[in-house]
């Protein structure tokens, strides 16, 4: 079981179901008013995947905690949406499909230094001529404290500097 297993394994939804304001931004940027696909890169409990969903994407997900597949496909059956989810570490995953939308809002900082340009690579690769990618990294500023509930395994960004190398 991961950290993030034992923060799933709660009736109610850790992070909330409500999709983060980068959501919104995607669906008035890319509109799904043709078939469109989206990638959920580090979907946790599915609030994001499932918003995009109910909005007319066709959305594949995946995230490391089995519990929060397990509870991103039962906030899409409550809410009545259909979407492929599955369990997999960032790390050790490759694209093999084309995406028009690359999202990931939280999740990036599990990527070491040392394996972020292939993974982008890759991801480039897999997106769609005009596609989009859509990533939200925590980075490490001067003036803000480090969480409480930081994790020992996420690699640091350091805004305003290209982070693909160590």
């Amino acid at each position: 079981m991961n950290q993030y297993d034992e923060k799933y394994n709660q009736e109610e939804y850790y992070w909330g179901i409500k999709p983060s304001p980068m959501c919104l931004k995607v669906l008035e940027l890319f509109p799904p008013d043709k078939y469109t696909r989206l990638l959920d890169i580090g979907c946790g409990e599915g609030r994001n995947a499932v918003f995009f969903a109910r909005n007319g994407y066709q959305v594949t997900a995946f995230d490391l905690s089995k519990k929060g597949v397990e509870k991103t496909q039962k906030l899409a059956e409550k809410i009545g949406v259909s979407l492929k989810v599955f369990q997999v570490n960032i790390n050790d995953y490759r694209l093999s499909e084309n995406y028009d939308i690359l999202f990931s809002s939280g999740t990036l900082h599990y990527v070491p230094s040392s394996q972020r340009e292939e993974i982008f690579d890759n991801y480039k690769k897999h997106t769609s001529q005009n596609g989009i990618h859509v990533f939200s990294v925590f980075v490490k500023k001067p003036f803000i404290i480090k969480a409480p509930d930081s994790e020992s395994n996420a690699h640091k960004w350091i805004s305003g500097v290209i982070n693909l190398l160590p």
